[in-house]
């Protein structure tokens, strides 16, 4: 599994995946008139305009997961008006869920949260009833801080949780992850 930077080159593979994934986990959270209706073009301008920017702007991290020239996953961190870092998003293809692809990514995400902000909590949200998710980031050691309802532009009305690594449990993860990494 190979894990590098994404670019502009890659924003409409990241779209794609990040359809499908949402496809997959929020069958029947949403509705399916949205998830196979503008979904994929909310995606695709959303993934165009992220990219681009983050080629300009400094504290944006995009990761991609490839393997065999296959886009597997990928995470994107970003600042947060409150000083913390943002795990926007976190996707692994639906047919790879389960197979650890989704803790690398978030480790790598992580790490890079304690290397360009240390000192900061990091969070993300996740949508009330995707439970895999919300056992996936219990055992990655997220904390629920919080709960609200998230408001898409589509116009829906979703409930949300959020989960916070606090930084020095981000900084005690990177380093058993430092510790546990093959030496050269």
């Amino acid at each position: 599994m190979r894990v590098r930077p994404g670019t502009p080159a890659d924003a409409e593979c990241v779209a794609e995946l990040h359809t499908a994934s949402w496809r997959s986990a929020y069958a029947g959270l949403m509705p399916a008139t949205y998830l196979h209706g503008p979904l994929a073009e909310e995606h695709r301008e959303k993934w165009r305009s992220r990219t681009a920017a983050a080629t300009r702007a400094a504290g944006h991290c995009l990761l991609l997961a490839e393997e065999r020239g296959e886009l597997c996953g990928f995470v994107h961190l970003q600042p947060a008006r409150d000083g913390r870092v943002h795990v926007d998003n976190l996707h692994v293809r639906p047919g790879r869920v389960g197979t650890g692809l989704g803790r690398l990514l978030l480790r790598r995400g992580l790490a890079w949260a304690a290397a360009t902000s240390p000192g900061r909590d990091v969070f993300l949200e996740v949508l009330r009833g995707n439970d895999r998710a919300i056992v996936f980031y219990e055992r990655q050691g997220g904390l629920r801080t919080a709960e609200r309802p998230l408001r898409l532009a589509s116009g829906l009305v979703l409930d949300e949780i959020e989960y916070t690594w606090p930084a020095a449990l981000v900084g005690r993860l990177t380093a058993a992850d430092a510790q546990d990494a093959p030496q050269a």
